[in-house]
């Protein structure tokens, strides 16, 4: 099977994107990390496959598989990337859009330049909602990992997240850490982990190891769970801009109950063709 593809990215985070709105294509998880690996494929963090939409209201419905295979419910600079897709083929009706993924949907507005902005929809802390193993909702938690007492937020942007405060991102061991708390039993579907060193109320830096990918040079839901968690805590202003290692994403957020909303770049890096 000869499958034609394009790779794109945001802010390094990168993508083997697929179009299927005109045919069926079915991938299974060989063959996503085949494609995704960095050697013997194309190389991706994450594979994207837009397919036609279930209701009349949203552009497309696009699927999520990280790097191992597995299907994830929600990614924000893959949001971007495929908006920015759907403009340069020709298929967007206008500058907003709506995409629906396995966990809802995304409105999405298309931006000059390369930039896009994205509802994320409203961070939601209710344990049961991440899913987290806790007796109540609290700002933070003390957990466990590798027989240290670390404490942490966590929090849905649709997929479940950790983000631990930390002095300085380049000295945190985040190899180390970042599978222990992905694969901590609290987290029963796993978890994202952000790194979060707060520069000023409005400026943080966020190293990010994500749930079947690892550490990536940016993660979109990564950035807003950051920041939803750091306004819980008091520490952040409404706006906010998030330096990560591939570059910057702007997220404002007006509070608890409140859409959340992320912009940055999306770009095209090449088109292809794999033989699976």
């Amino acid at each position: 099977m000869r499958l034609a593809f394009i790779k794109m990215h945001g802010l390094g985070n990168d993508f083997v994107l697929f179009d299927a709105l005109n045919q069926p294509l079915s991938l299974q998880p060989a063959q996503v990390r085949r494609i995704a690996d960095r050697h013997f494929g194309v190389g991706c963090d994450q594979v994207l496959l837009i397919e036609p939409p279930h209701n009349g209201e949203a552009d497309v419905y696009y699927r999520i598989f990280n790097a191992d295979g597995k299907e994830a419910e929600h990614c924000g600079n893959g949001v971007r990337c495929v908006a920015r897709y759907l403009r340069d083929a020709g298929r967007a009706r206008g500058d907003e859009l709506v995409l629906q993924t396995v966990n809802g949907e995304a409105r999405v507005h298309l931006e000059a330049g390369d930039r896009v902005r994205v509802n994320m929809g409203a961070p939601r802390f209710a344990p049961a909602d991440i899913p987290f193993i806790a007796r109540e909702r609290a700002p933070r938690y003390d957990i466990d990992v590798g027989g240290q007492r670390m404490t942490i937020g966590a929090v849905s942007m649709g997929n479940p997240h950790a983000v631990l405060a930390v002095d300085d991102v380049d000295q945190v061991p985040v190899a180390a850490l970042g599978p222990q708390l992905e694969r901590h039993p609290r987290f029963p579907q796993g978890a994202n982990v952000g790194f979060l060193q707060v520069l000023d109320p409005g400026h943080v830096r966020l190293r990010v190891f994500e749930r079947g990918a690892g550490e990536t040079l940016a993660c979109g839901t990564g950035a807003c769970a950051a920041v939803a968690v750091g306004r819980l805590w008091g520490k952040l202003e409404r706006e906010v801009d998030v330096q990560l290692r591939g570059g910057h994403l702007s997220i404002a957020w007006d509070g608890e109950g409140k859409p959340l909303w992320m912009t940055g770049p999306a770009e095209r890096v090449f088109e292809g063709h794999i033989d699976l």
